[in-house]
């Protein structure tokens, strides 16, 4: 794996993005969680519309990709994991789960920052919530999040092998638990033990501040029951919670291409303090164990 070519790693990525891509839109028409508000053409265009040009300004700016990283890390033995002669089928799983943690971590600290929240909320200000919610993220935001990604690769010094599936796995969760996909209420109490369910997730999308500031996890659930930023159910019910943030209504900021990418420099009636983690007052999670339901 240490000598894949940057044409193999790309069609590996862009043909698992499309395949779930395709699978999650044929599921969203079938069995949708949520009616629709927006037409999803309207949407859609704008959010894929960020991934082209991100992608684009990533390949432009930063020099390597995390992939590559990997290769040179390893050609030098640099990085926590080389302390240790680890057997593969402990090293990849290990270096996945810390990769895990570490995004985690960082999606709070964008919670956390008052500077970095202004970028992350062009994600919370989609006023809908489905696959494509799961891809839209501000330019400034992926680049940062692409230069964090390089210096988390040079400190652990994990197999390539083990970016590349992490990279895949990240894509994929990202799109199903952003998904507006209806699963049988066992089905999601079960399976969000072991991966970031939508139902599970779309929580995070409340409108309501101490909603928002609970179930981080975008691939793994564990690090919110473990470090207590799980919140089971939302208050109103999925049906009935909205979605987005208070003060950011308008279609022009919300909805077109344009207006959400000069979302962080523009000056909306959503007050500053209101949502960053360590700026409100704190909220428990619930702990009641219910099953989830609507």
């Amino acid at each position: 794996m240490e000598e894949i070519g940057p044409g193999t790693e790309a069609a590996i990525r862009i043909g698992s993005f499309l395949s779930v891509l395709a699978l999650l839109a044929i599921w969203e028409r079938s069995a949708p969680r949520r009616s629709r508000q927006f037409p999803r053409r309207r949407r859609w265009s704008s959010n894929f519309g960020l991934v082209a040009l991100n992608t684009l300004i990533v390949r432009l700016v930063v020099p390597v990709t995390a992939v590559a990283a990997a290769v040179f890390a390893a050609g030098r033995n640099w990085g926590l994991l080389h302390l240790v002669d680890w057997p593969p089928w402990i090293e990849i799983p290990l270096a996945v789960l810390i990769f895990d943690l570490a995004i985690y971590l960082q999606h709070v600290m964008f919670h956390a920052v008052p500077l970095f929240w202004r970028l992350h909320r062009v994600h919370h200000a989609d006023p809908e919530f489905d696959l494509s919610t799961g891809v839209r993220f501000h330019t400034f935001e992926i680049l940062l999040s692409a230069f964090i990604k390089l210096g988390v690769v040079f400190v652990l010094g994990p197999a390539a092998v083990a970016v590349v599936l992490f990279e895949v796995l990240l894509n994929a969760t990202s799109m199903f638990n952003h998904s507006n996909i209806r699963l049988p209420l066992r089905v999601d109490n079960w399976l969000r033990w072991l991966v970031v369910t939508p139902d599970m997730h779309r929580v995070h999308h409340s409108i309501r501040p101490h909603e928002t500031n609970s179930n981080f996890g975008f691939n793994l659930p564990w690090w919110d029951h473990l470090l207590g930023t799980y919140r089971s159910q939302p208050a109103a019910g999925h049906e009935k919670m909205q979605i987005g943030l208070e003060g950011l209504t308008d279609e022009r900021d919300i909805v077109r291409f344009w207006g959400v990418l000069r979302l962080p420099f523009g000056t909306s009636q959503q007050p500053r303090d209101q949502y960053p983690i360590n700026r409100r007052p704190y909220t428990p999670p619930d702990r009641d164990g219910d099953a989830p339901g609507s």
